[in-house]
């Protein structure tokens, strides 16, 4: 589906993360502000919504969704781009402030919705700048990872909706699984769905997953979930777990200093600015006595070092364990079986692990 002359921005993706660098001409903002198709967040009310939902079909067949419903009974959103980061987070923060953007993260059913935004092109700049980050080889093809990224702002904007059943702010990412169906090189333009599942108990609050689906010409060729927990106390406690005795590390393949600036370019290039990672005040807030590195940071440098070693379709499957303090020395390994990889990620001084994970 081809946009309408006022839905174009020509924003790079770093725009979007940081905020439309430019102002709009008053014919610009006259027309947005009397436009019946949109929302102020971006949201398409566009009725040939139909149409994208016939190419956002995956490998499988199975429909997007239309106005109609999803699967699930989702109901569908079209988005005529993708919405701006930097404003999601700061409306997550303030909804975190009391009296200020009211209770969010307390809704006890998933959000009966599916996001989806097509053509969504790669930005060359962009994607050295997230390779320099995190430890790529400057290529045409994209790294498995770069696609979580480029998606990321529909999850976002999902997951900070009132309803949304966990808070963003806080939030832990425990596990992240990424499916490459084939290679996507840089000249092709991809459609994205996201939609939220699986929301279970937790021994220590409630966990829940968001998927984000790529597809090209109406064919899936890539698909992350993301498992989150969002903390709660249970009343009355429970008993604090016993970690026992520690097995030592395994054999390191390789050491990487890990420095603070390292939380400051991801969360540039990834639009995931959650103050855990860039300030020590923000880290403080949420019980960290320094900054962390994000998750997906540690994936991706992972997942860089095998880079060479990667077939053209594979899953990689990772659980994130205790966190990366910033700044600190983590310890690499990586060995394979033949049928594929088993990495983690440890402290380079007390073995402690930050991260386990399998390629496919």
């Amino acid at each position: 589906m081809a946009p309408h002359d006022h839905d174009r921005e020509d924003l790079t993706l770093p725009d979007l993360i940081e905020g439309p660098t430019r102002d709009l001409t008053s014919a610009r903002a006259a027309a947005l502000a009397h436009s019946d198709d949109h929302e102020v967040d971006g949201t398409s009310r566009d009725p040939q919504g139909s149409q994208l939902h016939d190419q956002l079909r995956g490998a499988s067949g199975e429909p997007g969704g239309g106005p109609g419903g999803g699967p699930g009974g989702r109901r569908q959103e079209v988005l005529g781009r993708l919405p701006a980061a930097g404003g999601l987070y700061r409306r997550a923060l303030l909804g975190a402030v009391p009296g200020l953007g009211g209770r969010r993260g307390r809704g006890r059913e998933l959000p009966a919705v599916e996001l989806t935004v097509a053509g969504v092109p790669v930005d060359p700049a962009h994607l050295a700048a997230y390779d320099r980050v995190c430890g790529f080889r400057l290529a045409d093809r994209l790294p498995a990872t770069y696609l979580h990224v480029l998606g990321f702002p529909l999850s976002l904007r999902l997951m900070t909706a009132a309803d949304f059943p966990i808070p963003l702010t806080g939030v832990v990412h425990v596990a992240n699984r990424i499916t490459v169906h084939r290679p996507v090189r840089v000249g092709e333009t991809v459609d994205f769905q996201t939609y939220a599942e699986n929301l279970r108990p937790h021994e220590r609050g409630r966990q829940l997953d968001v998927v984000l689906v790529g597809s090209i010409d109406g064919t899936e060729v890539w698909r992350g979930v993301s498992t989150y927990l969002g903390k709660e106390r249970a009343a009355g406690g429970g008993p604090r777990r016993d970690r026992g005795d520690r097995p030592a590390p395994p054999a390191t393949t390789a050491q990487w200093r890990v420095t603070p600036r390292v939380g400051t370019d991801y969360a540039r290039v990834s639009g995931d600015h959650n103050p855990i990672h860039t300030s020590k005040l923000g880290a403080r807030l949420f019980g960290f006595p320094r900054p962390i590195a994000h998750g997906m940071w540690s994936k991706a440098r992972c997942l860089a070092a095998l880079e060479a070693r990667l077939p053209d379709a594979y899953t990689v499957d990772v659980a994130f364990k205790l966190p990366v303090p910033l700044p600190s020395t983590v310890a690499f390994r990586a060995a394979t079986d033949g049928a594929g990889w088993d990495f983690g990620l440890h402290g380079a001084r007390d073995g402690r692990p930050h991260l386990v994970g399998t390629v496919r």
